[in-house]
């Protein structure tokens, strides 16, 4: 290989490099690790289920507000909120997944003492999801009110 291909490839490589750091600049992590330090905020992760299903609820506000509108605004603001709806769904499904289910939630043996309630445990855990996936699917408040009422019934499991 020549040396102008050298330097070309070596241009291209720092060039993506930063790239894929741009588009880091701004952006934190929302999961915890998955090492098992022992460092839980479990309140700190119900407040954010909480944050992001209220911005769920003021955008499935203002799809509905935009939903009559026919200009290229309201379809662009219109689109924005779905996506801002999604990505907020997808936050709390990735939350209860990779934060409660796979660091807090001890697996307990069928028989075992405290089985029904490890059983009851993953339910809701499971019932926030669907209520999360569910609020993807539809522009209907009533799938807000039913995500509010899961997370506050998996909080109750972190008293």
């Amino acid at each position: 290989m020549n040396r102008q291909a050298i330097v070309t490839i070596s241009t291209v490589a720092v060039f993506l490099i930063a790239a894929c750091a741009l588009t880091l600049v701004g952006h934190k992590a929302q999961a915890h690790c998955q090492v098992p330090c022992g460092i839980y905020d479990d309140p700190a992760r119900l407040t954010g289920l909480r944050e992001d299903a209220t911005t769920i609820a003021k955008a499935i506000d203002n799809i509905n507000k935009l939903a009559g509108a026919h200009d290229a605004n309201a379809f662009n603001q219109a689109t924005r909120w779905v996506a801002t709806k999604e990505d907020h769904a997808s936050n709390i499904i990735t939350t209860v997944a990779e934060y409660f289910l796979t660091q807090k939630v001890k697996p307990i043996a069928p028989g075992a003492d405290g089985y029904d309630a490890y059983l009851k445990s993953l339910a809701d855990h499971h019932a926030v999801m669907v209520a999360a996936m569910k609020t993807k699917q539809a522009s209907d408040p009533a799938t807000v009110t039913a995500l509010n009422d899961a997370i506050d019934a998996l909080a109750a499991h972190y008293k």
